[in-house]
This record gives C-alpha cells, sequence and structure tokens, in this order.
C-alpha cells in the first residue's frame, strides 16, 4: 500500500509539472511568443522554423482552399488543426529527452485522432463533387506521422506525397482548362510537403531532434489531455488510431519474479542433461502396435490418434470476428454522379437513361454485372470484386482501382483505361476502340482482348520490367518472360 501510495505522488508531481510546462508554452499566440518551453528569448530554431512553414506553405493551402469553399475548406481546416498538433510535439520534444515508446505514443495521440478525423471525413463524403481533393488529402496526411519514424523521417513524407498525386492528377485533369482556382490548390497542397521534406532534412535527418531535459511523462489520460488541450481546442477529437504502433515491450521488462522462474527452469534443463546416459531411463518402450508406420489401423486413423505418452489439453477457441457491417445496395442518380455501391449477387443491372455530363461511381459492389447504355463522361471502379461491366462509350476515362477480377466490355469507344491496385482485368476492347490506351500501375494479370476474326485474341499486359542506364538516361521496357 506505501508503495502503491508513492507510485501516486510520482504521479501527480509529473502531472503538476507538465500542465507548468504547457501552460508557460501556449500562454500566447504563435505570432506573438515571446516565452517558450518556459524559456526567455524565443522558440529553438527548428520549431521556428516549423512555424515559418505554417505560416508559408500551410497559409497558402488554407487561402486557397478558402477559395473552392465546401467540403475543401472543410477539410483544410482539419489539415490546420493537425500541423498545429504536431507544432505542440515538436515544442515539447525541443525541451525534453525522449521519453520511453510506451509514453511517446501517449504523446504521439493526439496528432493520431487529427489524423484519423482527416482520413473519416473523405469516407464520410464519397458522394461530395470534390472527392478526388479530398482523396489527396487522405491519402497523403499519414505524412506527419514522421515524427514516428527513424532513421528516415524524409523519405516517408515522399512516400505519402506520391500516393497523393494519383488524384490529385486527376484534379488537375478536370480542372486544368476550366478553373485555375483548383491547379493553385493542388500547387500549394504539394508544396506542403516538400518544404517539410527540406525541413526534416535540416533539422532532423535521422528522425525528432529531442532536449536535453529529463522528462516524466504520466501514462494516463490526463497528460494525453493536456497535450490535446495545448494543441488547439477548436475541434473535439475523434475516436483514436495512433499513426505507427508501438513495438511490444522488450523482453528486459521482465519483472523479477519471471526471471527467477526462467532461471530456474533452465537449471532444470541442464540437471537433466548432465545425467548422461541415465537420462533415458525415463522413456517408455512402444510397441509395434503402438507405431504408426507399422499399424495400418493407426494410418487410417489421421491425425485422430492419440499418443499414449502425451497430454491432450483443448486448446483455446480462436476468437470470432466481430461481424462484418453491412450497408443497403445504392443505385440512384445524384447531380450527375451516377452511384451504384455496395451491390452484391445482382446480375444484369441496367443503367440507361445517361447523358455526356454524367459520371458513373461504382463502389464495393461483389458478383455482379453491369451495362451502362448511353455515352458517359467518365466511370469509376473502386474496391469491387468478380465485377462485370459492360458499356457504350465513354467520353473520358474508365478507371478501375483497388479491385480484384474484374471483367470490362467496350461496344462503343474510349479513350483510356487506367488500372491501378488491381489484381486480375480482363478489358474486351471493340472495333471502335482499339486505339484505346491502357495505363497500369500496381496491378498484375491484366490481360487485353482485341476482336480478331469474329472472335477475341488475348493479350497480357506487363507487370515486369527492367532499367537501365544508356548513358544519359534511364531505359526501361517490359522484361521478356518468356520464351
Amino acid at each position: 500500500m506505501a508503495e502503491m501510495d508513492g507510485l501516486m505522488d510520482r504521479l501527480e508531481k509529473a502531472v503538476i509539472r507538465l500542465e507548468s510546462v504547457l501552460s508557460n508554452s501556449f500562454s500566447s499566440s504563435s505570432a506573438e511568443n515571446n516565452v517558450v518551453n518556459g524559456i526567455n528569448g524565443g522558440v529553438v530554431p527548428f520549431v521556428e522554423a516549423f512555424d515559418a512553414l505554417m505560416a508559408g506553405a500551410l497559409e497558402e493551402y488554407v487561402k486557397n482552399s478558402k477559395v473552392i469553399g465546401g467540403d475543401v475548406e472543410t477539410h483544410a481546416g482539419m489539415v490546420e488543426n493537425a500541423f498545429k498538433a504536431e507544432r505542440t510535439f515538436l515544442v515539447f520534444a525541443s525541451q525534453h529527452q525522449q521519453p520511453p515508446q510506451a509514453e511517446e505514443c501517449l504523446i504521439l495521440k493526439p496528432i493520431s485522432e487529427k489524423i484519423l478525423e482527416i482520413q473519416s471525413f473523405r469516407e464520410k463524403n464519397r458522394g461530395s463533387q470534390l472527392f478526388n481533393h479530398l482523396s489527396g488529402i487522405s491519402e497523403s496526411i499519414p505524412a506527419l506521422g514522421w515524427i514516428a519514424m527513424s532513421p528516415k523521417p524524409g523519405p516517408y513524407v515522399k512516400e505519402m506525397t506520391d500516393a497523393a498525386t494519383f488524384y490529385t492528377n486527376r484534379v488537375l485533369k478536370d480542372y486544368k482548362s476550366t478553373d485555375p482556382r483548383h491547379v493553385d490548390w493542388v500547387k500549394s497542397y504539394l508544396n506542403i510537403w516538400s518544404e517539410l521534406q527540406a525541413y526534416i532534412k535540416e533539422y532532423h535527418t535521422t528522425g525528432v531532434s529531442w532536449g536535453n531535459a529529463i522528462c516524466s511523462v504520466p501514462s494516463t489520460a490526463k497528460g494525453v489531455a493536456l497535450l490535446q488541450k495545448s494543441s488547439e481546442s477548436s475541434c473535439p477529437p475523434p475516436p483514436p488510431p495512433p499513426p505507427p504502433p508501438c513495438p511490444p515491450p522488450m523482453a528486459d521488462s521482465l519483472d523479477s519474479k519471471a526471471k527467477d522462474d526462467i532461471s530456474q527452469d533452465r537449471s532444470a534443463l541442464f540437471a537433466q542433461l548432465n545425467q548422461g546416459e541415465a537420462i533415458t531411463k525415463g522413456l517408455r518402450h512402444v510397441s509395434d502396435e503402438q507405431k504408426t508406420h507399422k499399424n495400418p489401423k493407426l494410418r487410417s486413423q489421421g491425425g485422430s490418434s492419440i499418443s499414449p505418452t502425451k497430454s491432450h489439453t483443448p486448446s483455446p477457441t480462436t476468437p470470432q470476428s466481430p461481424p462484418h457491417q453491412s450497408y443497403p445496395p445504392l443505385l440512384e442518380l445524384e447531380g450527375k454522379k451516377w452511384r451504384v455501391e455496395y451491390q452484391e449477387g445482382v446480375q444484369g443491372l441496367v443503367i440507361s437513361e445517361t447523358e455526356l455530363k454524367q459520371v458513373a461511381y461504382i463502389f464495393k459492389c461483389k458478383k455482379t454485372t453491369i451495362q451502362i447504355k448511353g455515352k458517359l463522361n467518365s466511370i469509376i471502379i473502386d474496391n469491387c470484386t468478380k465485377l462485370g461491366l459492360v458499356f457504350d462509350d465513354v467520353v473520358g476515362i474508365v478507371e478501375v482501382i483497388n479491385s480484384k477480377d474484374i471483367e470490362i466490355q467496350v461496344l462503343g469507344k474510349v479513350p483510356t483505361i487506367s488500372i491501378n491496385k488491381t489484381d486480375g482485368c480482363h478489358v474486351y476492347l471493340s472495333e471502335n476502340s482499339i486505339d484505346c490506351e491502357i495505363v497500369s500501375a500496381k496491378s498484375s494479370e491484366m490481360n487485353i482482348l482485341v476482336p480478331h476474326d469474329g472472335d477475341y485474341k488475348e493479350f497480357p499486359v506487363p507487370e515486369q520490367f527492367k532499367t537501365s542506364w544508356d548513358g544519359s538516361k534511364l531505359v526501361t521496357e517490359p522484361a521478356e518472360m518468356m520464351g
């Protein structure tokens, strides 16, 4: 009981100290902050550089988002709050030594919650006219988790940025010639990550630059709440999900009792080994009738036979996974977008009332066939399995993303078909669509079937490539695997 009281006293002191630090750190806004971390004279250089990034690249992105308005503006507010939470972490790191991993996860929790909030907003607004904007943000915002990456946080940010370009390129394609505001928005957003990579390279090349002061971070909800409150108070946090999970505790964290048990077990083992030939006296003789390879009856029983020398205890049952959440199937025209979602086992679904300005978005459909008549602007297949699509004409692009076992048949004409992160895709072209361009990335088992003498001739899309240096540049070509 006395030990528990002592632990509680230490914890309370740690909480009081953290409250004092944070109240000093955020008593005034970042623009007028003359006392940071309780130290007169301003912030440390790497916090000051992060402030410059927020006041420059981030502010430009927020301004361009407000010009577009709607969901993009709302999303930008969440991104801004996430950067504020990251600044809170950097201020804290500038004053303290790196804490143990378990406590570091608690400090990272507010940032994790902001990231989840941003990604959840995209999922809740799949019908948004600005869905590509939201997706570009959602795919790349985990880059803020660089603070938990070591020893190469910079390349991690670049990897996350590359994930955004798939969607930002769509924004550029849709608005390049019609609305330059969206082009400015893309440039300003991608510039944030470019500047962040430069910032990391200068100040945190191999990981976060922690301070020198020893810190005892309270491993309680109160300590986490203090960090959340200090980052920003305008947005309530959603349920948590940390960017990088914390590794399990190391073996050296075993308590003394467990170590003693291991030592005793090891001693007993060595004592048995030191018996020499006497160690075999405890073994029981097994007759031929009990040997599987000499008794056909035992062989016929297979794995159900029980060894006479082994005690069998029933293995614990595997915990059942939570029931899969189901959504009602959807087929509706929302504005200029046909939404076909959560259809399963439906054959012969037909969309016939189409217009040139309309798009079709097919999401999470399984074992379903869909026919789209008339002429559309574009078709997107997202997260579908065993889907068959037949359509007449598309003036823009047909995209297949994150799907499996897809079959597409073109009856009329389509200029471009894009296949991304998909396993198994068969495309049947018509005579009028022979000049269609196939763009693929991170996909496998892709085949293009071309009309030939009243039938189709199948051609595989290369999945493996070889790259060589020709003296001035890299040259990439498909690798010939058949011969």
